[in-house]
């Protein structure tokens, strides 16, 4: 059973000068920054002790168009600091709705996967409400299982396709399964923020023609690897509900469509249907 996710150390913040503080947001507002103020504090705070140093290499990596996140190296994320690498997937607040769906459907000692985990923000999330449910995580990336072995019990990470990179003996036994997968179209690669489009893999964005490439392969199995009333959470964009539900009923899923319109988030949920069970 995996150790619940303990938040990084971290010291108590302490007041930057005001001088110095005014001067890092002018520059970061200069370069486009719509929340400069909030950025300055969190660089200098980032960069304690040793500002003189570390400051500039940290403000020119937010400069270059780096996440602020991986700046920092960590992000807040349903309760939760998560340790987050350069070059991984900055999980978004919209997909907060996947970790209450997932704590609201998990027993205490219910086993629950995070496919696509990226930095395992999700998981992480997850066993914080449920430390004594047993998590697993996997993702293709070799640098986002790196980076989600720091936010998880390491053994518990898998790099791998999918459920091939599972263990075997959680066949059958997956209550809760969360997959924020990639579906973003991808001609619309072009289109994202450059934030994303430079900085994020494209592997944790790109989803095929439609998006729905990896929702495929993932409803596809699903019924093999969930528990006899498991259930499936997976993040999509509202164009592509209509297709996703569809697909969810071709491979034996009973699906319904949770929204939450104030963080703009859209999930699948689906179980396996009675003819499955």
């Amino acid at each position: 059973m995996p150790a619940p996710p303990t938040d990084p150390p971290t010291d108590p913040p302490t007041d930057p000068p005001t001088d110095q503080l005014a001067a890092l947001t002018a520059r970061l507002r200069a370069a486009g920054s719509v929340f400069a103020e909030d950025e300055a504090a969190l660089l200098l705070e980032a960069a304690s002790p040793d500002r003189a140093g570390t400051l500039e290499t940290l403000v020119v990596r937010r400069l270059a168009g780096e996440p602020l996140e991986q700046v920092l190296g960590w992000v807040d994320f349903a309760g939760v600091r998560v340790r987050l690498s350069p070059g991984v997937f900055v999980p978004r607040q919209r997909t907060a709705l996947l970790v209450e769906l997932a704590a609201a459907a998990l027993a205490p000692t219910d086993v629950v996967v995070d496919l696509c985990c990226g930095s395992g923000a999700l998981l992480a999330a997850v066993l914080r409400r449920h430390p004594d449910a047993t998590g697993h995580a996997a993702d293709l990336d070799p640098a986002a299982v790196a980076c989600a072995r720091l936010n998880l019990s390491p053994d518990t990470v898998h790099q791998g396709d999918l459920y091939d990179a599972l263990p075997p003996h959680l066949r059958g036994r997956i209550d809760v399964l969360m997959v924020n997968a990639p579906y973003v179209p991808t001609a619309a690669i072009a289109q994202l923020p450059p934030e994303a489009r430079d900085h994020e893999p494209h592997l944790a964005l790109d989803g095929g023609a439609d998006g729905l490439d990896l929702h495929r392969r993932v409803a596809r199995r699903a019924c093999e690897w969930l528990a006899r009333d498991g259930t499936l959470l997976i993040e999509v964009s509202a164009d592509q509900l209509s297709a996703a539900m569809a697909l969810m009923t071709r491979a034996g899923l009973a699906p319904e469509a949770v929204e939450d319109e104030e963080r703009g988030a859209l999930v699948v949920r689906a179980t396996r249907s009675p003819t499955t069970r």
